[in-house]
């Protein structure tokens, strides 16, 4: 028995109990990725990205960890929701235009205590203030500077749209503002080089891809490690006691947890690993976050349909956003059908040996999303279901 058809049937006896659509999460799979991370971390803190969790219990176990402290949020409300049950250290990733936030925040030491909000703009800082309706508590900020790599003089741009911040000067000249305007202190700097941490460089049947996105990543670590030290060095003239600076992702860990004006590290999608971290030479995951769908058809020789299943990820559209039949090995999409909003038909000689009712197995392409579809996470220990616990939706939050 292979060792992945050893894991689905822990999975079916695990959840035999269970109908599908079911979601699992595998305990030692989840535990053994977090341990990776804070190994590749080399002794940096790693601060857990809620977007890719989405579950206040899985939180909660990988912050009790050593190793990792500190949430990154991706929204306002969701940040104040998690300070409210108890997270002490919770970076807002993305500015916000919350305004009834921004008043709760401003108006609530312990919420103001807990939360740091990202800020690249003067003009957000004026949202705040025109939001405060009162409030006047010191608003903690955190300045995100811009890590795309440029060549050619600008002309070709790699890396996410994010923060307009990219010389020294520019972050010095933000900060100065922030450190004289009345109302808010700042804590911190980050940077997400998701062109490096969230790139595959080993793309199966690519190899010249993968060749050039592994050049690509060597020329924006290099240049981004030199400008973020003349980064912080520019800021900390402003701010001598600067708390953190924030670098890295998942396919980085390592790379930015080696440099010194780094103070800790961002990651969540690597306990999860979901598919779309299969093509990395950077490190391997063990998949722990899955979803089963049921048999609900045999159309034919060598075809099965299961419910539902049309989970796309967010991002340009493409097969790589669509979740991989993982369990049992060796089925695939129609290609004319593809993954369906309510039936899904998955070709391939398994299918010939599944009955009715059984259950498929599939890893959504990124993490997080996944629990945007289902509102209980099924925690599986060996063969066994130890827990469920309720994701955002399961707790009746929608913040995206």
């Amino acid at each position: 028995m292979t060792p992945r058809a050893a894991d689905r049937a822990r999975y079916d006896r695990a959840t035999a109990h269970l109908d599908a659509p079911v979601a699992v999460v595998d305990l030692e799979a989840f535990d053994a990725n977090a341990d990776d991370l804070v190994r590749r971390a080399g002794g940096k803190p790693i601060r857990v990205a809620s977007k890719s969790v989405r579950c206040r219990g899985l939180l909660e176990r990988v912050l009790a960890r050593d190793g990792f402290a500190g949430v990154m949020s991706f929204t306002l409300d969701e940040s104040l929701w998690l300070a409210r049950a108890g997270f002490d250290d919770v970076l807002l990733a993305y500015p916000s235009a919350d305004r009834a936030g921004f008043a709760e925040l401003s108006g609530d030491a312990k919420l103001a205590g807990a939360v740091t909000v990202m800020v690249d703009d003067t003009a957000q800082l004026d949202l705040i203030d025109r939001a405060r309706d009162g409030g006047a508590e010191e608003v903690r900020v955190c300045l995100e500077l811009d890590t795309a790599l440029r060549l050619l003089g600008g002309r070709v741009r790699i890396g996410a749209r994010r923060s307009p911040l990219r010389a020294p000067a520019q972050v010095a000249e933000l900060a100065r503002s922030v450190a004289r305007r009345p109302g808010f202190r700042l804590v911190g700097l980050m940077a997400y080089e998701g062109h490096v941490a969230g790139v595959g460089d080993a793309i199966a049947g690519r190899p010249v891809r993968s060749r050039a996105v592994r050049l690509m990543q060597a020329a924006a670590r290099r240049e981004l490690a030199a400008r973020r030290a003349a980064v912080v060095a520019a800021v900390r003239a402003v701010v001598p006691d600067l708390e953190f600076v924030n670098g890295g992702g998942t396919g980085s860990v390592q790379h930015t947890a080696a440099e010194d004006a780094v103070t800790e590290i961002a990651a969540g999608s690597g306990l999860y690993v979901p598919r779309l971290f299969d093509d990395y030479t950077s490190f391997t995951g063990r998949p722990a976050a899955l979803f089963a769908q049921p048999v609900v058809r045999r159309p034919g020789l060598g075809v099965v349909t299961v419910l539902g299943g049309g989970y796309p990820a967010s991002g340009a559209a493409g097969a790589d956003r669509l979740p991989v039949p993982y369990l049992p090995e060796g089925l695939r999409y129609d290609p004319r059908e593809g993954a369906g909003e309510v039936q899904t038909p998955l070709l391939g000689s398994p299918a010939d040996d599944l009955l009715i009712g059984d259950k498929v197995w599939f890893r959504h392409a990124k993490a997080g999303e996944l629990c945007e579809r289902f509102d209980a996470l099924h925690l599986i220990e060996g063969d066994r279901v130890t827990a469920t616990v309720p994701t955002y939706r399961g707790e009746g939050l929608t913040f995206l």
